[in-house]
């Protein structure tokens, strides 16, 4: 399996901002027990380059590792270097979208508009992020009027009570962040439980309203 039919066919992704390099190992494992296969750390978290390395290391096949908030190419080809399979930014930008698919990965700008989203598809997008995607599920459902051709991932304010809006209204794929995991949070065996229910909770819920 490729990785972005990895991505479009597992369509969560774990974002992982400002965890402590030290629980990420657990973090991952307690996702992956919950039925979560994809994790995505965030470029501005500490020693993430180091930690996207161990991480794609030590998980193997069981978890497909990538990185996020990455701002330009050079940022982009650090992380493929450490071992990232796809490269998440927060906009567009068209080197970093080059850079990305010159090492073979999967590369998901961020953008907002219909102008924005074919833009980042027409310079190689695999899927575009889009953000904040706190607008509601009804926007998703008309972008996929003109651009039903165009993977969608709504990333920043996807959430328990409203993923399946968004899996209904079209969204490909989803980021989620602090509704799935508090980063900041010890990683304590209580709270990795916690997590997995979370994780379960999400799986669950994005595979029924397929």
């Amino acid at each position: 399996m490729t990785p972005l039919s990895h991505i479009l066919e597992h369509k969560i992704v774990a974002i992982i901002r400002g965890a402590n390099p030290g629980d990420l190992q657990k973090i991952a494992l307690a996702l992956v027990e919950g039925g979560i296969r994809t994790m995505e750390i965030t470029l501005n978290s500490p020693g993430a380059l180091a930690s996207i390395e161990a991480l794609a290391g030590a998980m193997g096949d069981r978890l497909l590792v990538g990185a996020g908030t990455v701002l330009d190419a050079e940022s982009a080809r650090a992380a493929l270097l450490a071992g990232a399979r796809f490269i998440i930014s927060p906009t567009l930008d068209k080197e970093t979208i080059r850079m990305t698919r010159r090492y073979g990965a999967v590369s998901i700008p961020g953008a907002f508009t219909a102008t924005e989203i074919l833009s980042a598809y027409e310079h190689g997008a695999d899927i575009v992020k889009v953000f904040p995607a706190s607008v509601g599920a009804a926007y998703f459902r008309e972008m996929a009027g003109p651009l039903p051709f165009i993977p969608l991932m709504p990333t920043g304010g996807v959430s328990l009570d409203n993923i399946g809006a968004f899996r209904q209204a079209g969204a490909a794929a989803f980021g989620l962040g602090s509704s799935l995991v508090n980063s900041r949070t010890p990683a304590t065996l209580e709270g990795m439980q916690e997590l997995t229910a979370r994780a379960r909770e999400f799986v669950r819920i994005v595979t029924t309203s397929a």
